[in-house]
């Protein structure tokens, strides 16, 4: 499976959006594939709740979704190694009370460097989805434009 991500990666490098998102069940090893591909490639992986949630505690809480997108590009920024950013625990994009569009934000990355990420909801009949209907912080996504790697 790692042989077939690596191989999605350099594919990727010349078409528009460069986001590649890894889909599966909960434990079914995204995050161990996105390891083995940073080992691999030599590339740090970035925890963004973790990166982003120490910079936004530095901010007063009425400011952090204004300031939200810009950390973010610092944190990313700090990971790219070599065109290549890869990005695991990104839940806190669903904050509500940062108003952000997670996927929007991947894309925009995806713009200018190659982005793996592992998504934490699932797939289901041709959308990606966050969360379950009803949930405050659900969001539902069509795919197109997006290539998935899907981990059975």
């Amino acid at each position: 499976m790692i042989e077939e991500l690596d191989q999605l990666v350099e594919d990727i490098s010349s078409v528009n959006s460069k986001l590649i998102l890894l889909i599966g069940l909960p434990r079914s090893g995204k995050s161990s594939l996105l390891r083995e591909l940073a080992d691999r490639r030599g590339a740090p992986v970035l925890n963004l709740g973790a990166a982003l949630g120490r910079r936004l505690l530095t901010e007063p809480g009425t400011q952090r979704h204004l300031q939200a997108s810009d950390l973010l590009k610092e944190v990313a920024d700090q990971f790219v190694s070599q065109g290549l950013l890869l990005i695991d625990n990104i839940e806190l994009l669903f904050d509500q009370t940062l108003k952000l569009s997670p996927l929007d934000l991947l894309k925009r990355h995806a713009h200018a460097r190659r982005v793996v990420a592992v998504w934490p909801g699932e797939l289901r009949d041709g959308r990606l989805a966050y969360a379950t209907t009803g949930h405050p912080e659900y969001q539902d996504y069509g795919v197109d434009g997006l290539v998935t790697f899907k981990i059975h």
